[in-house]
C-alpha cells in the first residue's frame, strides 16, 4: 500500500499558481520537491541554488516556452515538451522567465538530491529538446520518458542523479503496469483528470498522492483511468540518503 502525502497550494499574485510536493523529502528521497506549476508572468528573481539539481520540464500544453538564463551565461528557450536539467553542485544562480508575454507556462519545477560526495561539483546544465523525449505508444496510453527509462526505452539524458521521470497520458479505461525496480521509490503526480492508482482514485484538486516507499524486490503499480482521460507523472529513484542542503 501507498504512503498518501500532502500536496500545498501555492500562489504568487495573480500570475503564478501551483501545487507543490514540499516537507517530505525523506518519503521521496532522492527527490526533494516538485511544485506542478502555472506561470503567467516573470514571477521569481535570479536566485541561487546548491547542492542539488534544478530541473524544469514543460508539458506540451504549455502556450509558450521560458526563456533560461543562468550564472554559468547558459540562454537558451525550453519549448513546450523540453527539459532543462540544472546541476547546481557548488552554487548556481537561475531565472526562468515566460518566453512569450500574456501567455501561460504549464510545467513541473523538480528538485533532485545530489550524493553527498558530489555536492560541491562544478554546476552545469542539460538541455533536452521536446523533439529529443522518447515517446511510447501503448494500447490506450501514451508515454514520454524525458528521464530515465521504461523496459527498454531510455532517455538519452544522462543526468547527474539517476531517476526516472515519465509523463503518461491515458485514455479512458485504459489501464497501464509500471515497474519499478528494488530498492527504488517512487510516487505518481496527477496532472489533470482522475488517475486510479493501485485501485485508490486520485485527482490534483484532492491535495494528495501516492508515494511507494523503497522494496528489496522488483515489483509494479497499475494506473488507471476509469472515468475519463488523464495525465500523471511518474517519478522513481533510489534513496540518497543524502543531507539536503
Amino acid at each position: 500500500m501507498p504512503v498518501i502525502a500532502p500536496l500545498q497550494r501555492a500562489n504568487h499574485g495573480s500570475h503564478f499558481r501551483a501545487y507543490g510536493l514540499r516537507g517530505v523529502a525523506a518519503l521521496i528521497d532522492p527527490f526533494l520537491g516538485v511544485d506542478h506549476a502555472w506561470m503567467s508572468a516573470p514571477t521569481f528573481p535570479p536566485h541561487s541554488h546548491a547542492g542539488f539539481s534544478a530541473v524544469s520540464y514543460l508539458f506540451l500544453d504549455s502556450e509558450t516556452g521560458v526563456d533560461n538564463r543562468d550564472s554559468l551565461g547558459t540562454r537558451n528557450l525550453i519549448r513546450p515538451g523540453g527539459l532543462h536539467w540544472a546541476t547546481a553542485g557548488s552554487g548556481i544562480v537561475h531565472e526562468e522567465v515566460p518566453a512569450e508575454a500574456g501567455k501561460t507556462v504549464h510545467s513541473l519545477q523538480i528538485f533532485v538530491n545530489l550524493a553527498a560526495n558530489r555536492k560541491d561539483i562544478e554546476p552545469f546544465a542539460l538541455p533536452l529538446e521536446p523533439e529529443d523525449v522518447p515517446v511510447v505508444q501503448l494500447p490506450g496510453a501514451k508515454m514520454r520518458v524525458p528521464v530515465g527509462s521504461f523496459h527498454d526505452v531510455c532517455s538519452p539524458l544522462k543526468p547527474s542523479t539517476e531517476v526516472t521521470m515519465l509523463d503518461i497520458a491515458l485514455e479512458e479505461g485504459a489501464k497501464l503496469v509500471v515497474p519499478i525496480a528494488a530498492g527504488h521509490c517512487a510516487f505518481v503526480m496527477p496532472i489533470y483528470g482522475m488517475a486510479r492508482v493501485d485501485g485508490q482514485d486520485f485527482t490534483h484538486n484532492d491535495l494528495k498522492l501516492p508515494v511507494f516507499p523503497a522494496q528489496d524486490t522488483p515489483h509494479a503499480i497499475t494506473l488507471q483511468a476509469p472515468h475519463s482521460s488523464a495525465k500523471v507523472m511518474f517519478f522513481a529513484g533510489q534513496p540518497l540518503h543524502s543531507i539536503a542542503t
